[in-house]
């Protein structure tokens, strides 16, 4: 049997723009098998009039050719669209609860360049997609199933747009930094990636009090993560030098992840900002279950601070959708990726950069230290991460010398108390190894001729 055809990856459906998955024939079905899937979730709609399905997007080019196919696509279905223009991710998650809608798309490829885009779905509640829905769409898409459901003309949806969409969600952001507490004093240079969050993460922080030195925040449509925001962030760790800034925010194409930078330049990735806040709320007795959420990537430094602080640290597989998976299975309210991925469930049930970074900025003033203090919290452990672009993702198991030497590796490196992680990226044709230990000479060592020999067998 030959396997199910599948477009669905870590993070919603993600290709180049104009190719499959990602063209606007295909966008036009995934429109209508959704507006069919959500329409029978919930029988009677959240609005109590018919289903409706809000529609946010990124900066690319591509955005609006998805858009209009995508809405095409659901209003055939008899399901009404909210069209409320480009927000970060996280602020399509909550606008969709904010106006009682059945379901929320986002048209994104995240930190990828602007020749890609994507899709990701966000159920009524602001949260992703669990797998049986992606994959009822899935079937759909490629079955063919609903081609014969033709509402009549009278039942077509009608799309409008949401004018007041970045106010919803403006108001949000700054809800969740404390009353009575300001930005005052604090110097800020804020990389906004010519992305999403062009408009919102300025606007925030001015309306909190800060001083903000923009950057990234002229999006043209194909310089989305060009040599800025989250993705480069050695431009803000420079300008943050250059202008005496107090901290750097970067954030990627979409917003729904963040990486700082101290008053030094020095970077401050998601690690960092977990060990800052999850140590600071267990010291407030916030953290639900003492528990901090992250991923197989982040640093076993930072389990050891955690559980040396009274808490612990359950790990997931990598992807922001595996740890919101988990903390909802347990009813936690923090966790992350290394990468930026910071998800507050106090707050919103997304990763949100804006919100992220507000919390960083809370312990900052709060605590009245600078940030390169605040970090001094946790000590990392050598780690390197390498990434080599494939053309191909052939089973790991079948490189016999690749695997051959990660066995050698694991041997050497769990002696020491180390460990390895080799797997393909969900949203790139790479393969990422991480090595992680106490002699930095030895991870070099066998991230090079691991990395050596995948490239040798199935690299670009």
């Amino acid at each position: 049997m030959s396997q199910p055809k599948k477009i669905f990856g870590t993070d919603g459906v993600r290709g180049t723009a104009n190719l499959e998955p990602v063209t606007a024939e295909t966008a036009l079905k995934l429109g209508r098998a959704a507006a069919h899937v959500f329409r029978n979730l919930e029988t009677q709609s959240r609005g109590r009039g018919k289903h409706r399905i809000v529609i946010g997007k990124d900066t690319r080019l591509s955005g609006y050719m998805l858009e209009n196919a995508l809405s095409s696509g659901i209003l055939s279905m008899g399901v009404d669209v909210f069209f409320i223009g480009p927000l970060p991710t996280p602020g399509v998650a909550y606008v969709t609860r904010s106006l009682r809608a059945d379901a929320g798309i986002v048209i994104t490829a995240s930190h990828n360049p602007y020749t890609d885009n994507g899709v990701k779905f966000f159920r009524a509640d602001g949260y992703k997609l669990d797998d049986k829905i992606e994959a009822e769409i899935e079937r759909l898409v490629f079955s063919g199933g609903v081609e014969k459901i033709r509402p009549s003309a009278e039942h077509i949806g009608k799309a409008v747009r949401i004018d007041d969409a970045l106010g919803r969600y403006i108001e949000f952001a700054k809800s969740s930094f404390p009353k009575g507490l300001t930005l005052e004093g604090v110097k800020i240079v804020l990389d906004c990636g010519h992305g999403a969050a062009y408009k919102a993460s300025p606007c925030v922080l001015r309306e909190l009090g800060a001083e903000v030195i923009v950057y990234g925040d002229k999006p043209d449509g194909k310089n989305i993560n060009e040599n800025c925001g989250s993705m480069h962030p050695e431009t803000m760790c420079r300008k943050v030098v250059e202008h005496g800034a107090h901290i750097g925010i970067a954030h990627d194409g979409d917003a729904d992840r963040v990486l700082l930078c101290d008053e030094h330049g020095t970077l401050i990735d998601g690690d960092d900002i977990m060990a800052i806040a999850a140590l600071g709320m267990l010291a407030e007795n916030s953290l639900a279950g003492k528990t901090l959420v992250a991923t197989v990537m982040s640093n076993a430094g930072l389990e050891a601070a955690i559980n040396q602080a009274g808490g612990r640290m359950l790990r997931t597989a990598v992807g922001d959708k595996h740890v919101i998976d988990e903390m909802l299975r347990h009813d936690f309210n923090f966790g992350g990726e290394q990468s930026g991925h910071l998800i507050f469930r106090d707050f919103g049930t997304t990763g949100d950069g804006l919100v992220a970074a507000l919390q960083i900025l809370r312990l900052l003033k709060a605590k009245d230290q600078p940030l390169s203090q605040l970090a001094k919290c946790w000590t990392r452990f050598p780690q390197l991460v390498t990434n080599v672009k494939v053309r191909e993702k052939k089973p790991l198991e079948e490189l016999d010398g690749v695997n051959r030497l990660v066995a050698d590796a694991e041997k050497e490196l769990t002696a020491q108390g180390g460990r390895l992680l080799l797997r393909y990226s969900g949203t790139e044709p790479k393969v990422r190894l991480l090595v992680e230990g106490h002699d930095a000479q030895v991870l070099e060592k066998w991230s090079k001729q691991i990395c050596g020999e995948i490239q040798k067998q199935i690299g670009v």
